[in-house]
C-alpha cells in the first residue's frame, strides 16, 4: 500500500534497488580461527569493529534523521513510530559498545584475574579489620 502512494515520488528520488555490499569478513574469521590468546581474538574483534562503525554510524544517522522528520520525535510516546526509530539508531551503535566491552572484559579475565588470596593474606587481612581506625593526626591542620 505504502510503495504505490509513493511511487510519485520514487520516480522523482530513485533509490538503489539492490542492499549494500555485504563486507568481506573472510580475512576475519581465517584471522579468528588463527588466534591462540584472548589478546589476538581481541585485536582481530578490534579491527572488524572499527572497520563496521563507519556503516553502522551512518545507518544510525539516518534512524535520527527519520525519526526526527517533521520533528515528530518531540514529545514522541514510548512505541511510537520516532521513539522507536531513535532507539534502533542508539542500538546500531550500541552494539559496538557491547562488542568492546566483551572484549575488555576477555582480556581483564585472561591477564589481570582477581589476585587470589592464600591463607596468609586471608589470615593478615582479618588482622588489620579488627584494628581500630588510626586516631587523628595532632598536628597543626590544614589552612583555609
Amino acid at each position: 500500500m505504502g510503495t504505490t502512494r509513493a511511487q510519485p515520488f520514487r520516480a522523482a528520488y530513485p533509490l538503489p534497488d539492490q542492499p549494500w555490499p555485504a563486507p568481506d569478513l573472510t580475512p576475519y574469521l581465517e584471522a579468528l580461527a588463527a588466534a591462540q590468546t584472548p589478546a589476538e581474538i581481541d585485536a582481530v574483534t578490534d579491527h572488524v569493529l572499527d572497520a563496521a562503525e563507519p556503516a553502522l554510524r551512518a545507518l544510525s544517522d539516518y534512524l535520527v534523521a527519520a525519526a526526527r522528520w517533521k520533528q515528530e520525535n518531540r514529545d514522541a510516546a514510548k512505541g511510537s513510530p520516532s521513539h522507536l526509530l531513535m532507539t534502533a539508531a542508539s542500538r546500531a551503535l550500541s552494539a559496538l559498545a557491547l562488542a568492546d566491552e566483551a572484549g575488555l572484559n576477555r582480556l581483564r579475565a585472561a591477564y589481570d584475574p582477581a589476585p587470589a588470596l592464600t591463607a596468609s593474606a586471608d589470615a593478615s587481612r582479618g588482622a588489620t579489620a579488627s584494628l581500630p581506625p588510626a586516631p587523628p593526626s595532632t598536628g597543626p591542620g590544614p589552612r583555609r
